[in-house]
């Protein structure tokens, strides 16, 4: 099979398709034809090794995986002895957010980690679900809201962005969401109420107060955000802060009372996939998709992606079109 394989952390410029043997299923996992996987800010960690408390996880000082990718939508092409509620056939998706290795042609995973897919969604689609829903959700389960609340979501655009605009508004939230004016009928079209154009005026000086901002896309800072706050407001960031700040806010700023920082750490990424496949069946939830790559592109992928003006997900296709 075809692979993108790395040997030490960089660039894009570190990979080369390979052709590696397929993985075969141990008795609990299941080998999946990957169709569709994304490229995320998640991988992008990955792929640089940055910030440095990321090789905690993912390896120091070379990467543990040579193939990066956290989530996959696929095919079941073979199944382990101990394996039941799964067939050859069956269209799965799935996630993990410590890396899987599938921006490759197939893997191996464990079987309750493979999600039957909804009948009505598409193997980009697929894909594009699991990843920012699942940071979406995990920061949604951080803090108490009710039906009215105003919330703020920086990046409403982006694949954690656009799942939290839906998420909270199925929840009956009133979301302002903050992206680029071209944009703005896309948003509204998730659910926003609100838009601000970052192009034309700094999101900071709005004159509303929220009970929580959402960063999605980690470029402000508690400092910046907190006269957006109501006296209770919770600020969340997707990233740790400029200064690695935002975790160790977390821890102090709940003391004094009144404005906090949280820093949820997502857990539990079967649990998402579950949600993100019942909301999809019900019509509650639709991924954003940009555009595709060919597996033999991955390094224009990662580059698109780290420039930052993604509008949802970036998908990478193993098997081409």
């Amino acid at each position: 099979m075809k692979a993108a394989i790395r040997s030490h952390y960089g660039g894009p410029e570190v990979f080369s398709i390979q052709e590696v043997d397929i993985p075969q299923p141990k008795p609990n996992e299941v080998q999946v034809k990957i169709y569709a996987a994304t490229v995320n800010r998640t991988d992008c960690g990955a792929l640089w090794g940055k910030p440095w408390i990321i090789r905690l996880f993912t390896g120091f000082p070379n990467p543990k995986r040579k193939s990066t990718g956290t989530d996959f939508a696929g095919e079941v092409s073979r199944v382990g002895s101990q394996v039941n509620e799964l067939e050859v056939g069956d269209r799965v998706f799935g996630f993990r957010d410590n890396g899987l290795g599938s921006h490759a042609q197939y893997i191996c995973v464990p079987s309750k980690m493979a999600v039957p897919m909804p009948d009505n969604i598409t193997y980009a689609q697929g894909a594009a679900s699991p990843e920012g829903a699942h940071y979406a959700y995990n920061f949604i389960n951080k803090i108490k809201f009710k039906k009215g609340d105003k919330i703020l979501v920086n990046g409403g655009t982006g694949a954690i962005g656009s799942a939290l605009v839906q998420l909270l508004t199925a929840f009956g939230v009133e979301v302002t969401a903050v992206c680029r004016g071209e944009h703005a009928e896309l948003v509204k079209d998730l659910g926003a109420k609100r838009i601000i154009d970052y192009s034309r005026v700094d999101f900071t000086q709005d004159e509303e107060t929220f009970q929580c901002v959402f960063d999605a896309v980690g470029k402000s800072t508690f400092a910046q955000c907190k006269r957006l706050l109501e006296w209770n407001g919770v600020y969340i960031s997707s990233e740790l802060g400029p200064r690695m700040q935002n975790p160790f806010l977390a821890l102090f700023t709940p003391l004094g009372g009144g404005k906090r920082v949280k820093f949820p750490l997502p857990v539990n990424s079967h649990r998402s996939v579950l949600l993100m496949k019942e909301l999809i069946e019900k019509g509650k939830f639709k991924p954003l998709l940009d555009r595709s790559y060919p597996l033999e592109e991955i390094g224009q992928a990662y580059t698109y992606v780290a420039q930052g003006q993604k509008v949802g997900n970036v998908i990478l296709q193993p098997f081409g079109d």
